[in-house]
This record gives C-alpha cells, structure tokens and sequence, in this order.
C-alpha cells in the first residue's frame, strides 16, 4: 500500500484496491460525482454503480459518520470519507472512498479500507497541490513571457511595471543570451544559472523555440574578480549539450536588438567546439542612417502609425506594429511569440502591406520594412550625424527592387556611413560572394538558390551554414541576417554604379 502511494499515487492505489476487492474503486464527491475509478475488469462493473455510490455518499454526508455501508442483492458498497478528522467532525467536502464489492464481504476488506484511508488521502492531498504548483509555475512563466514580450516591442515602463510583481528586477544595461537546450534540458540551464550569479537574471523560456532559454543577463560596468566566470560561460561548460550565445552589452529599451545579437551569436556557437559565442560584428543598421533615416522612417510608417481601426475589436497601430516587428523576426513562428492563429496573422499582414503599400512577400521590401522600424525604435540623437553629400540618389527615387511606398531608401544607402557598414558586413565573404548573392536574389528561399546555382538543396544548405559561421549571423532559422544582407548588398551596388 504504501510502495503504489510513493510510487504510483491515487490511480494505482484504486487500481489495486480494485482488485482486492474484486470489483470497483473510486473516489467520490459528496454529491456522489465519481473522480477517480477503477475496476478489476469490465465485467466487474456493477450495473447502477453510480447510483449506488451516489446514494451511499448521500447518506455519508447526511449522517456525519465515519463509514457506511450499502447492500444490494449481490452487491455491497463501502464507503469511508478522506480525512483524520474526529467522528462527525469530517470535512463535509471531502471526498469519499467507495469500494463496491461482490456479496459476501471478503474477510478483513473493511479494515484494510479504513487503512488505506490515510495513505490515500495524503496522495490525494499531494496531487493537488502538485496541480496548483504547476498552474503557479505556469502563472509565472507566462508573466515573464508577456515582461520580454513588452520588452522586444519597446514598451519598457509597462515591463518594468509587470516585471515588479516577479524577481528579480529587471537589470540595465543587459547582456541578452540565448541557450539551446538538448530535450528538456531548460530546467537544468535555469537552475544552473541561477546557482552562477545568484539569481541576478531574467530566466524566460522561448515561446517561439522549445529547445531555447532566454537569459537577461546583467551587463558588468566593471572588469570581473580575477577568476570569476560569466554566467553564460558557466552553462556552457556545466551543461552537456547546450549550446549558448550572447549578444554585446545594451540598454534594457534595446533588448529586440540584443536578443537579435544572441540568436545569431548562437548559430556561430553551433560550429565551435566551445559551444559558446559573443556577438561581435558592426553596428545595428539603425545607428548609421542618420537623421534622414529617420525621415525616411516616420514617412514609410505614417500610415501604419496613424491607423484607426473601424471595429473596436480590430488590431490598433500598436497592435499591428508588434505584428510586423514579431512576424519579421520569427517569421511563421510569430503565432506562437503573439498567440493568434495563423489566419489573424496572415490577415494582420494583408492589413500592414495594404496601408503601408508594401508588398511583404517580397524580400526587398520586407527588408525596407525592418530598418523602419529599427530606425524609429533607435533615439534619433544616437545615429551617426547627416554628412554633406553630392550626386547621390534623389530623395524620392525608389530603391530597386523595393515599392513605392519605400522610395528614398536608395539615398540612405548611399550614405558614407551606411557604406562603411555595409563593408563590415560583406568584408568576410568579399570576393567569394556568389552564394549569398544569388540566395538573397532568391527571396532567401534555398530551392530555388540552389537550382540557380546548379547544386542541390543539401549543398546549399551546408554552403550557407558555412557561411553562417563566416559571417557570424544566423541565416537559416530566424531571426535572420537576410534583410541586412540585403541592405548591405544594395549600398555596396549603389556605390559601384556610382
């Protein structure tokens, strides 16, 4: 009895109760309700046995005592409520033990029920409280979710609001590190990051990635104790299996762009036998558009940021916003990052490209549509300043490849220090650029890549997992390098048509 409490719990201690009685086990609500049951076989089944139950459980409550029993011609059904209460002094809500078994009673079956009382009532007990720890686990998971989801979408007083009710507190600046777990090693990487630095990050499970952990990590001001071991470091080394990226120290409102940083810092680390990467590749795009990237951005965005929605229960311009920046980095994995079904997002981004006269399944513009809104959520202060500049391309001329609507991005490509960007981008692979080229003219699609480019869609595949670690971004799984390849490709074209 006690070996299936430990081991097996309630469902295997009516299993086998079941079975000594040669009939049915169950657990019962005072209203008779049966909870849990079992039966020694199907032929064991007493015909009207939740009658019979129900009538015993009636009479249980009714008349306050310890136990009770039911007769019927072949039948008798037993029933002893859970608990260590006193006679008539039992917990009127409790569940009731109901044994039903064939006439005679086997010698010595009442006693072992009115044993087994306890040992099931503290499993019982033990179950439930299993179920409400994990719904609180659950609670809380959720709640750090939704922290970096406000946080990826730059609404960092609400975040910080949220993120005051958990712990720890939100730290700033931040380094942001992605772990990819083996099976269901995220536990484990929690629990070894927390022992690391004393709990001093922000631990969320991926919603888009179930093998990934995302840790919101402080970002040291000062140089670390002689010997002392990064957390990131430290879980790489401790935990089999794992592979771990880290993106440079940033500002808590940048956390979009140091999650970005960590994911393609991770696909680096894939190829490395440390399994572990920093990011260390130029600046965000963002930062070296100056002053007439942001013109450019507020104009591509007016519509979508002034956007009134018809309905009450339609997407607002925040709501759509979010969609883009999230569809954008996860691609058809947004459902799972904002919790909507496949056809709101699918409708969302009719929506976006419709008002921002884009046509979203085109690599070009997508890639206008992501340094939009990179550029708004960068302080304008922090871009480089707006150089002097002769013969570059007229304001209004659209970028090749692009719509309409992203006309002028063009003459913030041509920018000295956009260019300068693009050649620390493309510097890795200068002269060997003709897979990136041609999967970048593909859409980023590898089949047809790799039918342009005469091989199959394996050796594509190994070409730009190749390159993936040249270059170290992520191209393959997003979020991905392909809009800044794009950018960078088209200033580098701009600049030699010139």
């Amino acid at each position: 009895m006690h070996r299936l409490a430990r081991t097996g719990g309630t469902a295997e201690l009516l299993r086998w109760l079941a079975g000594r009685a040669e009939g049915w086990a169950g657990l019962v609500g005072p209203d008779g309700t049966v909870l849990h049951a079992a039966a020694r076989t199907a032929g064991a089944m007493v015909p009207d046995v939740a009658g019979l139950v129900a009538e015993g459980a009636s009479a249980l409550t009714e008349r306050g005592v310890q136990a009770y029993s039911v007769d019927t011609g072949a039948y008798t059904a037993l029933l002893f409520p859970l608990g260590v209460s006193p006679p008539g002094a039992g917990d009127p809500s409790a569940p009731v033990l109901a044994v039903v078994t064939p006439r005679p009673v086997a010698a010595g079956l009442a006693t072992l029920l009115a044993d087994v009382v306890l040992p099931l009532s503290l499993c019982l007990q033990a179950e439930t409280l299993e179920r409400k720890r994990r719904r609180v686990d659950l609670a809380e998971s959720r709640g750090r979710e939704a922290v970096l989801h406000l946080l990826m979408t730059g609404q960092l007083s609400i975040a910080q609001q949220v993120a005051g009710a958990l712990r720890p507190r939100l730290p700033d600046p931040v380094r942001v590190c992605v772990v990819e777990c083996s099976g269901g090693g995220r536990d484990e990487v929690a629990r070894v990051c927390v022992d690391a630095d004393g709990g001093r990050s922000w631990i969320v499970r991926c919603p888009v990635y179930a093998r990934h952990l995302i840790l919101v990590m402080p970002a040291e001001a000062e140089a670390p104790e002689p010997g002392a071991v990064p957390p990131d470091e430290t879980v790489a080394a401790r935990v089999g299996g794992c592979v771990v990226g880290v993106s440079e120290p940033v500002p808590l409102a940048d956390t979009a762009t140091g999650y970005r940083q960590a994911f393609h810092a991770l696909a680096v680390a894939r190829e490395l036998p440390t399994r572990h990467a920093r990011f260390g590749v130029s600046p965000d795009s963002a930062l070296v558009v100056g002053p007439a990237g942001h013109r450019w951005a507020d104009e591509l965005l007016s519509p979508l940021l002034t956007h009134v929605p018809r309905r009450a229960q339609d997407p607002g311009s925040q709501e759509l916003l979010a969609t883009a920046a999230s569809w954008l980095a996860f691609s058809s994995h947004a459902t799972e990052h904002l919790k909507v079904h496949r056809n709101t997002l699918a409708a969302r981004l009719r929506l976006i490209g419709e008002l921002l006269d884009l046509d979203l399944h085109r690599l070009a513009d997508q890639a206008a549509l992501d340094l939009a809104l990179r550029v708004r959520s960068t302080p304008a202060p922090a871009c480089t300043p707006e150089p002097v500049q002769s013969g570059s391309p007229a304001s209004g001329s659209p970028a090749s490849g692009t719509s309409e609507a992203a006309g002028g991005l063009d003459a913030i490509l041509v920018r000295p220090a956009v260019r300068d960007w693009a050649d620390q981008q493309l510097a890795p692979v200068l002269g060997a650029e003709e897979t990136l080229r041609t999967w970048v003219r593909c859409e980023g699609r590898i089949g047809p890549a790799a039918a342009e480019l005469g091989i199959s869609v394996p050796g594509a595949r190994k070409r730009l997992t190749r390159l993936e670690t040249v270059l170290q971004r992520s191209l393959l799984r997003p979020p991905s390098a392909r809009y800044d390849l794009w950018l960078a490709l088209r200033s580098r074209d701009l600049t030699a048509a010139a």
